[in-house]
């Protein structure tokens, strides 16, 4: 285990990605997360309200620079031009990140594995980008990765055997070497650079609800790993302040509700068949990100021809997976056939010719296909508030298979995001009830689809504890909220929060005001790697 030197780390934010206490609570109770409970039992912990959409790619980057998703311009994992698409990086998070601000301020920052920060910012200190950055990814410095491995061995981003039919056993070993590997990284950097802030941030903790849902056993494993490692952190480094925060929270889900289905009955989704249409998460993973093609796809592979071919008549994936269930071979017939060939023999989304759908699951809304904004938009700039209140209402009347409401809550955007890119969002946010709905992009011939096991999926309630020097234990945690981490952060090292951003310092800490900070780029760069199956099949979100 990794030893840190370092007598400078001011404030360690550390991020369980998922963390929350209905998860927390029985390992508390159990005694198995003795430095979390430290931390909890020496200072203050709330829940800890995330945004909309309260997803990892667009969570993530709102809890680092503290503003909503319309300022720094991430909704999803998905970057939309149109009708076309490229996978998210750090140059679509167009708002200036806790690092870059301390960097402005004469601090030092170490970060390792913070989501959607590939490629990495010039900063004084070091950065290891996390998810949705290739494997063996460039750091910050250049040669960075270099060093920790000739230093430590072997770093991963992802599982290797994450997408291979390995046992669950060397799957969850595999989740407990990630977490041994961020650690270890963290102190070594720590050590190396002095920082006055750390960023040490653990993913696996959603993966393994995802890969193994309502399995209690193996999350504990992994919980126990992190908690070994925080408390090796805190030993090592002997930060003055920690805080832990988390995106969002996790829970188990009753159904899933095919949105797109029912917006095709409601008359609003139009299909097409043959391969094409609104890309899902296995074509991205199999044509953008492991073969390094285009938004376009890969040419079809002879068997994908002739599932296209067969739906073109009419006999589609959904309806020869409806035989198979009949027979009880659905489940073996999921197992053997290639995602291509399910994707081509799809009936899909036809982005072009629709009056809205959803365009990802992820961003947890409905998108108008609007004329003069969308390339071959159908629904008229003077329509647009009269179609949107009409989908609303439209949408409000959703059911499950029980008869009760599927939504808790359909607006407009503006409910819950604003600013500069507010308009790359879906322009009607639809909530599900306590998210006990899970919603699919699929077009199906079944609207409800009840799930044959434990099924897991994000929830909006996360966590946040804190203590330290700078937190006064006595005080109150207020209603905290994802945007106000970061001004927290700042708070807790005597630095101003931006004005830019939409939280505040929680009332543990004393705030050191508000000041105006450089402004962020507003140029991207597209995303073009082959090894990265892993990051999308990492939290379940192929469909």
């Amino acid at each position: 285990m990794r030893d840190c030197r370092t007598d400078s780390l001011e404030t360690l934010l550390v991020g369980i990605d998922a963390g929350c206490f209905n998860v927390l609570d029985p390992l508390f109770d159990a005694g198995e997360l003795p430095n979390l409970a430290s931390v909890m039992d020496a200072g203050v912990a709330d829940e800890l309200e995330s945004q909309i959409p309260p997803w990892t790619a667009s969570a993530w980057p709102s809890l680092y620079t503290g503003v909503n998703p319309g300022k720094h311009g991430v909704f999803g994992f998905l970057d939309f031009d149109g009708y076309d698409w490229n996978i998210v990086n750090s140059s679509h998070v167009r708002e200036r990140t806790l690092w870059e601000l301390l960097d402005e301020q004469g601090l030092t920052s170490v970060v390792v594995n913070a989501p959607v920060t590939y490629p990495p910012p010039e900063i004084d200190g070091a950065l290891i980008p996390g998810y949705v950055a290739p494997e063996h990814p460039p750091c910050h410095p250049e040669g960075l990765l270099d060093d920790v491995e000739a230093e430590l061995g072997e770093y991963r981003v992802y599982t290797p055997s994450l997408n291979e039919s390995a046992s669950p056993d060397r799957k969850v070993r595999e989740y407990l070497d990630l977490v041994q590997m961020r650690g270890d990284a963290f102190r070594y950097l720590a050590d190396r650079f002095d920082p006055e802030f750390g960023f040490l941030q653990f993913q696996v903790t959603d993966t393994v609800f995802h890969e193994f849902p309502g399995d209690r056993e193996k999350a504990a494993r992994v919980y126990r790993a992190v908690d070994e490692q925080l408390g090796a952190t805190l030993e090592n480094c002997n930060p003055d302040t920690v805080i832990v925060a988390s995106d969002h929270g996790m829970d188990s889900f009753d159904e899933r509700f095919s949105l797109n289905e029912y917006l095709r009955r409601e008359g609003y989704v139009e299909g097409v068949r043959g391969g094409v249409g609104m890309p899902t998460w296995a074509a991205v993973r199999d044509s953008q990100l492991v073969n390094g093609e285009d938004g376009d796809g890969p040419e079809q592979t002879p068997l994908a021809r002739l599932m296209a071919g067969l739906a073109d008549v009419g006999l589609t994936s959904q309806r020869i997976g409806s035989v198979l269930e009949t027979l009880g071979l659905a489940d073996l017939a999921m197992r053997l056939a290639p995602d291509e060939m399910i994707r081509a023999g799809s009936e899909q989304v036809d982005f072009e010719n629709s009056v809205a759908y959803m365009r990802s699951r992820v961003e947890c809304g409905v998108r108008l296909n609007v004329a003069g904004r969308d390339p071959n938009g159908v629904v008229s700039e003077s329509e647009y508030d009269a179609v949107r209140e009409e989908l609303i209402d439209v949408l409000s009347r959703a059911t499950t298979s029980e008869g009760d409401p599927v939504f808790e809550d359909v607006v407009p955007r503006e409910e819950y995001v604003w600013g500069e890119y507010a308009d790359d969002a879906a322009d009607v946010f639809t909530i599900p009830n306590d998210f006990e709905v899970y919603l699919t992009t699929w077009l199906t011939d079944d609207l409800h689809q009840i799930p044959p096991g434990p099924a897991w999926d994000h929830i909006k309630e996360g966590v946040i504890m804190a203590a330290g020097d700078a937190v006064d234990e006595s005080a109150s945690t207020g209603n905290p909220h994802l945007f106000d981490v970061a001004p927290t952060v700042l708070a807790s090292l005597g630095v101003p929060a931006s004005d830019r951003m939409d939280g505040d310092p929680l009332p543990f800490v004393t705030s050191s005001g508000v000041d105006t900070y450089a402004e962020a780029t507003d140029s991207t760069t597209g995303t073009s790697d082959e090894a990265v199956e892993e990051r999308l099949a990492d939290l379940g979100y192929l469909e």
